[in-house]
């Protein structure tokens, strides 16, 4: 699920109201309440709204919640960001001007620039600076990243990529031969990088994405671990370069592929975590059949999705305008009326904000009858 930003000059009772919100909404067993703190709190990960219900759910797990819905991992740590700011907590500022570390701000300066002998010599001066992290707040993805993360702009922070970017990510992985790393952490930055490219739209549009991808690879990223981040994203050319990579074509990628053949083949061996991010993904992009399919099998059109998790498939279909999509999945149950957790938006209002107007009337006009109903 996407963090919710904070504004420019957060208050530190309003969060503490929204925490004892979140504790009066659990009370009174939303929904929307559940899959806020199954998405947020480690605790209550993958645990169904009745067991989180069941729970004791006190106000220093409510804040401990509240924060990480903010990007941050601890309540103290959101305090602090609030009460004391520093450099690296300006949300305001791109990432490589929140760099307080003035090497490591040098490094990703040189791979901004596109100087590839200049980076060459400061990591040959700073070797450890391949195996160094900095540390980002506030954001949803990209808070403990390494050098090499920074490649792939995503987040967008010039809009651009230097031509020669692949040259660059290729220093920085010859100077990790060079250094003596954990294999886990140099795994985790690998996998992590080939994420970030393959999720991005700026290596896209330089034209570098699958290049940056095939570089990774051959470096032993591992292809599976960037599926489903590019195929939620809509990053079909990287999907099909992970493939190519060795990625495998599981119930979710066949999904949102709309390789009906290959669904059809996997579903009966899918498991449950399986066919949920599948009904996602095929509401997300249109694939009607797939749906139907998945609703026969049994699916529960009014779980909130595990991929885009503050919204159900019913948001996303309007969202995208596929308007048969939106009618089945209402003549299969979906509910029209359950708010999105980020925005608090019906799929009315996401059809609205897409500018489907003839979509947006029929579910308005099915919200007005289920509220005369209730």
């Amino acid at each position: 699920m996407p963090v919710r930003p904070l504004p420019p000059h957060p208050s530190l009772d309003q969060l503490k109201h929204q925490a004892k919100d979140l504790i009066k909404a659990h009370a009174a067993r939303s929904q929307g309440a559940a899959q806020l703190i199954r998405e947020f709190h480690p605790r209550f990960q993958g645990a169904t709204d009745a067991s989180i219900f069941a729970a004791k759910f006190k106000l220093s797990s409510a804040q401990f919640t509240i924060a990480r819905e903010h990007g941050f991992p601890s309540w103290t740590r959101l305090k602090a960001h609030i009460e004391k700011p520093t450099r690296a907590n300006r949300l305001d500022l791109p990432h490589h001007e929140r760099i307080e570390d003035p090497i490591f701000r040098h490094a990703v300066d040189l791979l901004d620039a596109g100087d590839v002998a200049g980076l060459r010599a400061h990591l040959r001066q700073h070797p450890n600076l391949v195996r160094q992290h900095v540390i980002f707040e506030g954001g949803n993805y990209f808070r403990n990243p390494t050098l090499l993360e920074f490649v792939a702009e995503n987040p967008i922070r010039h809009g651009t990529l230097p031509a020669n970017i692949v040259a660059l990510a290729e220093v920085i992985l010859d100077a990790g031969l060079n250094v003596k790393l954990n294999a886990n952490a140099a795994q985790s930055a690998i996998d992590e990088t080939l994420g970030l490219v393959s999720t991005g739209r700026v290596p896209r549009e330089c034209g570098v994405q699958i290049p940056l991808i095939e570089l990774l690879c051959n470096h032993r990223a591992d292809p599976n671990r960037a599926m489903l981040p590019a195929v939620a994203h809509g990053e079909f050319e990287a999907v099909h370069a992970l493939i190519k990579c060795g990625a495998s074509v599981t119930l979710p990628v066949a999904a949102a592929l709309g390789r009906i053949e290959d669904f059809r083949r996997l579903l009966p061996h899918a498991d449950n975590e399986d066919r949920h991010r599948a009904l996602a993904l095929a509401s997300q992009f249109g694939h009607i059949e797939i749906v139907k399919l998945l609703l026969d099998a049994g699916e529960d059109p009014n779980r909130y999705n595990p991929i885009h998790s503050h919204s159900t498939p019913l948001h996303q279909a309007a969202l995208a305008g596929h308007d048969d999509l939106v009618r089945l999945l209402v003549e299969r149950g979906a509910r029209v009326d359950l708010k999105d957790v980020l925005w608090k938006g019906t799929p009315a209002d996401w059809a609205h904000h897409a500018g489907k107007t003839e979509l947006e009337a029929y579910l308005r006009a099915l919200e007005e009858k289920a509220r005369k109903k209730s």
